[in-house]
């Protein structure tokens, strides 16, 4: 699989597409110990060496799957990241209900928003411990929307600390927006970023801002939310379709309806257009996509190996629907 060396730290080489261990903390719904492993297994078999997990997901079960499912291979032929920014802390009481955060397990614990540099120290040592890995490759700060000034004066700090020191191999921010991850590109020491569905075949806002500054700056990018929680995900996208984790509205609906006919006409699927827009940009490092299955992992594989011809994106801009290609 193709790799792609990060340009401020070229030892870390990242596979085109990359495993979102997500859905191994039971996002949506759950699923066991032996399908998320089996899925680990396929995902490298098909040359995958780039895996992203974080506390947040499941309350500490990705974590804790990603690391069983790849103890054992040697430990410099991939790559991990994981987040820092949400502590785990143990929640009091009677029996649990399930996490109301969307992800299928017990209430154990709940999140607690934490970008101080005893915070940041103290998620990264409970994640070690969680996934029995020996260090992370790089380690993001999650979702700082609401904690700007402490997360640049507190959290990146401590991460850089521990970068310099070689205990992390490169630290960034993971966000669902583009204009704080421009402002971490420009105005911090980030070797990467990970945007969340701002760069899409829907939704290219991060080509306004994001992209242009990590490009100018040498700061790699990882798409993730490629499909938009799932109206690109399917060659003609149901009614019933979900975009950015809510029901599609009806412009949204047409629209990716409208990309899918011209995908087809020129010979490609909707998802596999999908995934060669984002991995086309040169700031494009890796594109992670949630996995859950054996299954999963080899129709990602497929699209991603799917040959998309050049005439495509000059049709989808001359009919409005994307922007010109960089």
């Amino acid at each position: 699989m193709i790799t792609a060396a990060l340009p401020r730290r070229p030892q870390l080489r990242f596979t085109a597409l990359g495993f979102g261990a997500a859905p191994g903390g039971n996002l949506f719904r759950a699923i066991d110990d032996d399908t998320f492993a089996a899925a680990v297994d396929s995902a490298w078999n098909a040359g995958v060496r780039y895996f992203d997990t974080a506390p947040h997901y499941g309350l500490g079960l990705s974590e804790r799957r990603l690391g069983a499912a790849l103890r054992g291979r040697p430990r410099d032929s991939y790559l991990v990241s994981t987040k820092v920014g949400r502590l785990l802390v143990p929640a009091p009481g009677a029996a649990p209900g399930r996490d109301p955060e969307g992800f299928d397990v017990p209430a154990t614990h709940r999140r607690v928003w934490d970008f101080s540099r005893d915070g940041v120290r103290r998620s990264l040592e409970a994640s070690l411990r969680r996934s029995g890995l020996d260090h992370f490759d790089v380690v993001y700060l999650h979702d700082p929307d609401e904690h700007w000034a402490q997360a640049v004066t507190e959290a990146l700090p401590a991460l850089i600390e521990l970068r310099d020191q070689g205990v992390i191999g490169a630290v960034g921010a993971g966000m669902n927006q583009s204009p704080m991850l421009a402002r971490f590109v420009r105005e911090t020491d980030v070797d990467l970023v990970m945007c969340a569905g701002r760069y899409t075949l829907l939704d290219q806002r991060a080509a306004h801002d994001l992209l242009p500054a990590a490009q100018q700056h040498g700061v790699g990018v990882v798409v993730a939310g490629v499909y938009n929680s799932g109206v690109l995900a399917t060659d003609q996208p149901p009614q019933d379709a979900t975009y950015d984790y809510g029901p599609a509205p009806a412009e949204i609906l047409r629209r990716a309806r409208h990309i899918a006919a011209i995908c087809a006409e020129h010979g490609v699927t909707l998802p596999e257009a999908a995934l060669a827009f984002v991995r086309g940009h040169p700031a494009v490092v890796s594109t992670v996509v949630g996995l859950r299955s054996p299954a999963e992992v080899g129709e990602a594989a497929r699209r991603a190996a799917a040959a998309v011809p050049d005439t495509l994106w000059p049709a989808l801009h001359a009919a409005g629907l994307i922007q010109p290609a960089t």
